[in-house]
């Protein structure tokens, strides 16, 4: 069993929430919406992949951008899409959620026909489910005899491949049909039918979870000892029930006469924000324990830190801890129940739950905005179409791959910044308004910066700053305050930030300066995703910024280096001493890449060919310096 590709397996519900940003207000009064993947399976399997498990999802999509949202997601999060069917006649399921106190979760699903719900047993493959150490079942997909007999041969194929199978109850009275729209709040509502259903398959299992009520509905009444009685007399499978802040209590065997004396894992007294989503993330971490066959102590207690960190932050999915932060919480505790206003927790959530780690990024800078103005025969249309042309060579020299990018501004290149959303180029996008010290940033943010809420999910906010250590107080704070309101607002909006720090245009430079500042910024709490930095003469002073870096923040991104205009041969040897540090990850690059093409083309002494072409040239050029710099220092 260790040998198989897949931890986990899990089947059924996958759709787009979009939560109300308002908190504390009606579904009827939210005004913007904050789209992310749902459906109990779907959490579920984000959840395990966060925390290191090896997971899979069974479900269906439409053929649409939400559909292709779904997978994409799914694939940032590490989940093994294999199993997702895209279906071209059902749409994706969508669901509307609000929070409008600890209590009372709003919610409305629109399942009509919906693709999870075309599953049939063709779609169900044994030899995937062969892959898989465990297969999860959420109870939504019992619901419908279509779906249900998907379900029932995943479940056979799971335990004649060996594998352990897993209940979530998931009970949602208006998806067994027995409430209106508008109850998707709605938790329990007896059924015999729904009873009897549940206890026809409740002897399949090796592992049944759910809440007293979902409980409740699988034993046929609402005394919970009765309950869980009366499901011992239908499996042997372990029972865990979760009983709100009470915790979670498991029974792996007869069930005792005080539901207090079954098997327990210590909780947290932590702030309810939102209890949605929460007992999927619950469920995570009860696999991970059970799946690496921990004792239930030790396994309720992941699960029910899972849970804690879950119910204290908005949406599903991207509350789910992953495992860094997860024991980084089980070491230090709940310092504040707020869970969500724990800074040093949120950076580690954060950080480790980024998509993907970026080995080496190579990044043609056509953001100029200043420089490009003041060349003759500039205007704004002709330096839009030029960036177009700086764009496509970008693409040209990446062919597709990955590790190379553009930074591209919206004033003077929107278009080729809408351009670049259709490439898989890594995209940066700047704030700054050009020259400005004290740092000012560009009118489309607007003086709250509200602007950053209509960015696209994966553009990076990059902002450079004029700062040196030897700055008056005045213009320190000044810049200070506006990068520190500017990072939180990136965080606020879900955006990577980049920081770009010259300090040789405003002051002498020691070796001590960059790190400096580096240091300071780190004091007022901004934590860059990623720092860019002016090239160093010595090694010694690279590790001084790399050493500034790591002791306040090793999970950052990395370090580009910028060009500043220089020539290829001075960029060159800069790459050599840039290249030994492995926190380094590649360039930011723009003049010396694109200028002479650009005075040529501004004075249409050559066509959008040749300036595309000469772009293109001296960017592979410099990837390739590049490239080699850094295996030079490998194999140093």
């Amino acid at each position: 069993m260790a040998g198989k590709p897949l931890d986990v397996i899990a089947i059924g519900r996958s759709s787009i929430d979009l939560y109300g940003g308002q908190v504390g207000g009606r579904l009827e009064d939210m005004r913007t919406f904050d789209k992310y993947i749902g459906g109990s399976p779907t959490n579920i399997a984000c959840g395990a992949a966060r925390l290191g498990l090896r997971s899979g999802l069974i479900s269906g999509v439409g053929d649409e951008h939400m559909g292709r949202f779904i997978i994409e997601q799914l694939h940032r999060e590490g989940v093994d899409t294999r199993g997702v069917k895209v279906d071209p006649e059902r749409l994706t399921a969508l669901v509307l959620l609000g929070i409008r106190d600890d209590v009372r979760f709003p919610l409305i699903f629109f399942r009509e026909n919906c693709a999870d719900m075309g599953l049939t047993p063709a779609d169900i493959d044994p030899a995937y489910i062969a892959t898989s150490r465990a297969l999860v079942v959420t109870g939504t997909h019992l619901s419908h005899p279509q779906t249900e007999a998907a379900v029932l041969k995943a479940i056979t194929a799971a335990r004649e491949s060996g594998g352990r199978t897993a209940l979530d109850i998931d009970y949602r009275p208006n998806l067994w049909g027995l409430a209106g729209h508008g109850a998707g709040e709605s938790r329990y509502i007896a059924s015999s039918a729904v009873t009897s259903r549940l206890q026809s398959h409740l002897h399949r299992f090796d592992l049944i979870v759910g809440t007293e009520e979902e409980f409740h509905i699988a034993g046929g009444t609402t005394d919970t000892l009765a309950a869980l009685r009366a499901v011992r007399e239908c499996t042997d499978a372990a029972l865990v029930c979760k009983r709100g802040a009470a915790g979670a209590v498991a029974f792996p065997g007869a069930i005792p006469a005080d539901i207090e004396a079954g098997e327990r894992g210590p909780g947290f007294p932590i702030e309810v924000f939102n209890v949605l989503g929460a007992g999927d993330g619950f469920m995570a971490g009860l696999l991970k324990g059970w799946l690496s066959d921990a004792d239930w102590s030790a396994s309720l207690e992941t699960a029910n830190a899972c849970g804690a960190l879950a119910v204290s932050r908005h949406g599903c999915t991207p509350a789910y801890p992953s495992a860094a932060e997860l024991d980084y919480f089980l070491h230090e505790g709940v310092r504040r129940p707020d869970l969500r206003n724990d800074e040093a927790l949120e950076q580690v959530h954060w950080s480790t739950n980024r998509a993907g780690e970026i080995a080496v990024l190579r990044v043609l800078a056509f953001d100029h905005r200043a420089q490009f103005e003041a060349l003759p025969g500039a205007t704004p249309a002709r330096i839009g179409h030029f960036k177009r042309l700086c764009l496509r060579a970008a693409e040209a020299v990446a062919g597709g791959a990955a590790g190379y990018g553009v930074l591209c501004d919206e004033r003077l290149g929107r278009e080729a910044l809408h351009e670049a959303a259709e490439t898989h180029l890594w995209t940066g996008r700047p704030v700054e308004w050009p020259g400005s010290r004290p740092l000012a940033l560009e009118p489309e943010l607007g003086p709250d910066f509200g602007g950053l809420s209509r960015w696209p999910d994966g553009q990076v906010v990059k902002c450079l700053c004029f700062a040196h250590p030897d700055d008056d107080a005045a213009m320190q704070a000044e810049q200070e305050a506006t990068v520190h309101r500017l990072f939180h607002a990136a965080r606020r909006n879900r955006l990577e930030f980049l920081l770009e720090l010259v300090p040789s245009q405003v002051g002498p430079v020691t070796p001590t300066t960059t790190a400096t500042l580096i240091e300071r910024f780190y004091e007022i709490g901004v934590y860059p995703d990623w720092w860019k930095l002016e090239p160093f003469e010595t090694d010694h002073e690279w590790q001084m910024a790399v050493n500034a870096i790591e002791r306040n923040d090793s999970r950052t991104r990395g370090i580009l280096v910028l060009g500043l205009d220089a020539p290829e041969q001075s960029l060159s040897r800069s790459f050599a001493s840039a290249a030994r540090q492995p926190l380094v990850k590649g360039f930011a690059v723009g003049r010396t890449v694109f200028m002479a093409a650009a005075r040529a083309w501004m004075r249409n002494e050559i066509d959008d060919a040749e300036a595309t072409a000469a772009v293109q040239a001296n960017f592979a050029r410099l990837c390739l310096c590049w490239d080699r710099a850094r295996n030079a220092a490998r194999k140093d």
